[in-house]
């Protein structure tokens, strides 16, 4: 018996080897003739965005970035090949929108666009949901859901043509609510969106994928900003609501933001390279969770159950001044 018990232990390592070894193979198999193809990227300006774009004008693709300002177009132009092509584009706006989708497709012609990464968004404000209004809502919503559902909407065409990539950033709040306001609330929208988006489109050759980053150090994690966005809000708030939440919140929203500072991951590149492989890969995953606190603590967090989860939220928030 006990021979036989090694016998299929050493079986079951065997075909976990060779398993990991397939999978291993596949992930990196690339596709060929990259220099061909078309790869449009929103939110250019800064950050995740800017990197990729200086990552795969480097690896031969022809980028078409668009940037919110001139400024940050200006920038990336002196970071680039003479084959990076730019357009300014404001996700938010519908002419905006159409005017880059008829850029894109005077570029990429017959062609098609091979990929799409809609990586435009914005974080704040951010706050408990009774200190904010609904214009604050509308203002995430808008650039983070709104944006990448018009954009994807007005290049589709193109990107059927090729068979091509819909690459969407989302994040690992996405997955897991941590706070309040409409950046997680636009993240859970965003997954739905591409769900649904990648059934659709698998008829036609078409993959899309989901970027589901940690916390990473961006324009959009900056401490300074978040607390000053937060201030603004609490003194625009009701002395109902003020009263209800307490001014301790204050504190333990500063501490939050310290805490948050010191956990960032600096290398963006993690969020970047799954972007890539995303877009060159021959067999691209359908998630891509980047950093360590997304493998290790909130992918896991979001198949808890619900009572876990909210009891590991509960231990960093603070308790409303009348709370039972």
């Amino acid at each position: 018996m006990s021979v036989l018990c090694k016998a299929m232990w050493l079986y079951l390592a065997v075909f976990v080897g060779l398993y990991y070894l397939l999978h291993w193979y596949r992930e990196r198999q690339v596709l060929s003739h990259l220099r061909d193809k078309y790869v449009f990227i929103t939110g250019c300006d800064s950050s995740f965005g800017k990197l990729l774009a200086r990552q795969l004008d480097a690896r031969g693709l022809r980028v078409l970035a668009a940037c919110l300002t001139e400024k940050g177009a200006e920038q990336l132009r002196g970071q680039t090949s003479d084959r990076l092509e730019m357009v300014t584009l404001d996700v938010t706006k519908t002419e905006s929108v159409a005017a880059a989708a008829q850029w894109v497709k005077e570029h990429v012609g017959e062609r098609g666009l091979w990929g799409l990464v809609n990586n435009a968004g914005i974080s704040l404000p951010a706050a408990p949901n009774e200190l904010l209004t609904k214009q604050d809502f509308v203002t995430v919503l808008d650039v983070n859901l709104l944006g990448v559902i018009d954009v994807t909407l007005s290049l589709l065409p193109l990107v059927r043509k090729a068979r091509g990539r819909v690459v969407n950033v989302s994040s690992i709040c996405g997955r897991v609510s941590l706070f309040g306001g409409g950046y997680c609330i636009s993240k859970y929208g965003v997954e739905a969106f591409s769900d649904s988006l990648r059934r659709e489109l698998s008829y036609f050759g078409v993959k899309v994928a989901m970027i589901e980053p940690g916390y990473f150090k961006t324009a959009l994690t900056s401490k300074e900003r978040f607390l000053k966005s937060f201030l603004e809000i609490w003194d625009q708030s009701s002395p109902e609501v003020k009263e209800v939440c307490s001014e301790k919140i204050l504190a333990v929203y500063k501490k939050f933001a310290e805490q948050l500072e010191q956990k960032y991951t600096q290398d963006l590149s993690l969020v970047t390279n799954c972007m890539e492989h995303a877009l060159i890969a021959c067999h691209p995953r359908t998630h891509y969770s980047a950093g360590w606190d997304a493998k290790l603590l909130y992918l896991p967090m979001s198949y808890m159950p619900t009572f876990l989860v909210d009891a590991i939220i509960y231990w960093d928030s603070a308790n409303p001044a009348k709370a039972l």
